[in-house]
């Protein structure tokens, strides 16, 4: 199992030895950071992160429960109190050889719990890009629905990647997890 703790600075080292080349950061986090990853790059990455008074993002390690393992790092951010939508960004299963496990849908099935039963959200959405089939089949495994895809959104050597639009609404989580 699967369980999410905030991602502090004693995590950047973990991060930036799992992002450890260039393709990899793009897949990651866009064109929010530089290659390769610092400290100082992370720093402000967390400032006014996991605040419950103010949420606008929250940023989380994921921990396997039975070791203590730091397995994945997750966050949900773009966070609209009116709107009550939120968007998880920055899914990483950290170690490849630990990748196809289940990590990620813990991770996610986790974060939405927070999102929908913690802060009250009505609509969760993501962008995955369209050749990482392992993370769409996970995103469809833990509800999400394709919602429409940005072509070539994004230029990567001599090429672009197109983004999927991935959503899942609080009635629809709900359906899956009854007890919740």
């Amino acid at each position: 199992m699967i369980k999410l703790e905030p991602f502090t600075s004693d995590d950047f080292t973990q991060l930036m030895e799992w992002v450890d080349d260039e393709r990899l950061m793009k897949e990651w986090s866009g064109s929010m950071f530089s290659f390769p990853l610092t400290e100082a790059g992370l720093s402000w990455y967390i400032e006014g992160a996991n605040d419950v008074h103010d949420p606008n993002v929250f940023i989380y390690k994921g921990v396997d429960s039975k070791t203590g393992v730091t397995v994945g790092h997750i966050s949900l951010g773009g966070i609209s109190e009116r709107d009550r939508a939120g968007r998880i960004t920055r899914v990483l299963v950290g170690n490849s050889t630990e990748r196809r496990r289940g990590i990620c849908q813990g991770m996610v099935k986790a974060l939405l719990r927070i999102g929908f039963e913690d802060l009250k959200l009505h609509r969760i959405s993501l962008g995955v890009y369209d050749f990482n089939h392992a993370a769409i089949n996970c995103y469809l495994k833990c509800g999400f629905q394709e919602e429409g895809r940005m072509r070539d959104v994004v230029r990567h050597g001599d090429g672009y990647w197109t983004l999927v639009e991935m959503g899942i609404l609080e009635d629809e989580w709900r359906a899956l997890h009854p007890a919740a």
